[in-house]
C-alpha cells in the first residue's frame, strides 16, 4: 500500500510513518498541499492524509481539487488529521470530499481503523 501524507510538520510526518511501517505500509511526505497535488500527479497512491491547517493552500481546498478531477485519481480514499478542534470540523472536512478525519495527535489503532475502512471501501486487501 502506498500512502501519502500532506502535512507541513516533520514531526508528525516521523510519528505517522513509523506507525505505518509497523504495518509495512509505505509513506511518501508532501510538506504543502501544491507539493501533494502534483505528487498525485506524478505517482499513484492508494490513500491520502490530509492535514489542513498548512502555508498557502489548505487541506480543504486540496481535498476539493482532488475531488474536482477528471480522472480516476478523484475518488482516491482521503483521511484528514488535524489538530484543529472547530466543532464543525468533520462536517466541512466530508462537505469537502474527505472521507474520514482523525484529531492529532493520532492513536495507531484509529489510524489503522480508518486505512482498513477506506482500502476495504474501495475494494482493496484491508491492513
Amino acid at each position: 500500500m502506498q500512502v501519502l501524507f500532506v502535512e507541513d510538520d516533520p514531526m508528525n510526518w516521523r510519528v505517522v510513518k513509523d506507525m505505518l511501517t509497523i504495518a509495512g505500509v509505505d509513506m511518501a511526505e508532501a510538506e504543502d498541499a501544491e507539493t501533494g497535488l502534483r505528487m498525485i500527479d506524478e505517482s499513484h497512491y492508494d490513500v491520502v492524509l490530509m492535514d489542513l491547517r498548512m502555508p498557502g493552500m489548505d487541506g480543504l481546498s486540496a481535498i476539493r481539487c482532488i475531488r474536482a478531477r477528471a480522472d480516476a485519481k478523484a475518488t482516491i480514499p482521503i483521511i484528514v488529521i488535524t489538530a484543529d478542534t472547530a466543532i464543525d470540523l468533520r462536517e466541512r472536512s466530508l462537505a469537502a470530499g474527505a472521507d474520514q478525519v482523525l484529531q492529532k495527535p493520532v492513536a495507531m489503532n484509529a489510524l489503522f481503523d480508518a486505512l482498513g475502512e477506506a482500502i476495504d471501501n474501495e475494494g482493496h486487501v484491508i491492513l
